[in-house]
């Protein structure tokens, strides 16, 4: 059976803003073992439903789509964002 991963994507390095992470993300796991290309030297694999992702408004949504297709889905809820209130004369206590 095919096995999807449902989850909401966390902001990369690069970025300040939320922008990207507000969007459910299914992407299928791996089926097949990955190997070694002994002449590029690259990593390859036979499968390559493992690069897809599909992108929902909600989790809902994605959750759906993979019961519609009869699709063995793990859901990764995202982790609460902590914000820390910061003071700038904390820069200069002893």
């Amino acid at each position: 059976m095919t096995t999807v991963r449902i989850f909401q994507p966390s902001k990369t390095t690069m970025q300040s803003g939320r922008g990207n992470t507000k969007r459910w993300l299914l992407q299928f796991e791996s089926s097949s073992a990955r190997f070694h290309d002994p002449l590029m030297g690259w990593i390859g694999s036979s499968d390559t439903r493992q690069q897809l992702r599909m992108g929902f408004e909600t989790r809902e949504q994605a959750v759906a789509f993979a019961e519609r297709y009869g699709l063995q889905y793990s859901v990764q809820e995202p982790q609460a964002r902590q914000m820390r209130p910061k003071n700038y004369a904390e820069n200069f206590r002893i």
